[in-house]
């Protein structure tokens, strides 16, 4: 709106305004044209023939108008050439400053020796609960973790690295949603989770998220670590033990408030006739995962599955880092503004992937690091 009011109020001319228009119209009909033909070929599967014939007769004829609108540049066609190259640099330089930052992630990535050497507790307090992670990373462990257990000497029992993509198609089915693995031996309790988005998909509420993020987990330790379960994701990793698998449904749980549980007790794994009970502080949520009639399960996947349900009773929390991109002393002028100024405002003013997903504020935790690219 203001764009416009601005742009009627300075050429106070709709001779101007026309020109101006005109040459907007006709440059999207020659794009649109132009992008056709790529249709025609690539979806359609029809001949480059035709193709070529479809891009010559109509671009004919539209290049002949495109030409008449650029004789009246200086006449208020400047105006949509000018928009355009404006908002074709926001999109190059937050491109680059997306790649830079995925470079950087990348290259300063913890090795999976490193977690080795740290023992099963990391070297520091675990404490009741889960503790996601968020990170771009499909594989490796995302420096803003070591960063986080270098300054604080605590973290969770559960540790997820979770990875949210947006894939170049309408919709994920449910069934492929999520994708689950193991980071380390199983005593370290730390799992992978990529979780895929179409770009027609509509996000879940941060409840019903959370919910299908422990019920993909859950299933991912009662069916083990079989890599042909469901499959693997490609290139998704570089390392054997960090291997993901597709996760179709997830191991269903209840919570249960206290007034609607029987004494100081409540069952954690139920399978039939059987039940496993903890006993939990008073006014806790009381998690229950319903199993399989028939399912089989040995006494280390019980514990897992045990103490996954305690840290679900005790919470979950959001960890993401909070970068802040600049570029390294002795960078050119134009990378120095491209990314200390341009990239650094709209990172701040875009939405990320963890808003995306809905995740509440109330429960999120930034750490904040300096990337210098």
């Amino acid at each position: 709106m203001i764009l416009c009011l601005a742009v009627t109020i300075g050429f106070r001319d709709t001779k101007h305004l026309t020109n101006a228009q005109g040459l907007a119209i006709i440059t999207v009909m020659l794009v649109t044209t132009c992008l056709m033909s790529l249709v025609i070929v690539l979806c359609w599967n029809n001949s480059i023939v035709f193709s070529l014939v479809f891009l010559l007769f109509f671009g004919a004829i539209e290049v002949l108008y495109f030409s008449a609108s650029l004789v009246k540049f200086r006449e208020g066609a400047w105006v949509p050439i000018m928009l355009s190259l404006f908002f074709m640099i926001m999109m190059c330089v937050w491109h680059y400053g997306t790649i830079k930052k995925y470079e950087f992630d990348v290259e300063n990535k913890v090795s999976i020796s490193w977690l080795l050497n740290l023992g099963p507790s990391l070297g520091i307090v675990r404490v009741r609960g889960i503790g996601l992670i968020h990170t771009e990373l499909m594989s490796g462990i995302p420096a803003i973790f070591s960063h986080f257990v270098t300054n604080l000497p605590a973290f969770h029992q559960v540790l997820v690295f979770l990875c949210i993509k947006s894939v170049p198609i309408p919709h994920i089915r449910p069934e492929e949603r999520f994708w689950v693995g193991r980071v380390g031996p199983k005593q370290y309790r730390l799992y992978r989770v990529v979780v895929r988005y179409g770009y027609r998909d509509v996000p879940k509420d941060d409840i019903e998220f959370e919910k299908d993020l422990v019920c993909s987990i859950a299933e991912f330790i009662r069916c083990g670590d079989s890599d042909d379960q469901n499959g693997s994701l490609d290139g998704a990793t570089d390392h054997a033990c960090e291997r993901l698998s597709s996760i179709s449904k997830g191991l269903p749980f209840q919570e249960d408030d206290d007034s609607e549980v029987n004494g100081s007790d409540s069952s954690i794994l139920s399978t039939g006739k059987e039940t496993y009970q903890n006993a939990v502080g008073p006014k806790a949520k009381r998690v229950r995962f319903v199993l399989p009639k028939d399912a089989q399960i040995d006494g280390e996947v019980r514990s897992e599955l045990q103490e996954l349900t305690d840290a679900r009773e005790a919470g979950m929390s959001f960890i993401t880092g909070r970068a802040h991109m600049k570029a390294k002393s002795g960078s050119g002028l134009v990378k120095k503004i491209a990314i200390n100024y341009i990239y650094e405002f709209l990172r701040r003013n875009s939405r990320g992937s963890v808003t995306a997903a809905n995740i509440p504020h109330a429960s999120t935790l930034e750490v904040g690091m300096v990337c210098q690219v």
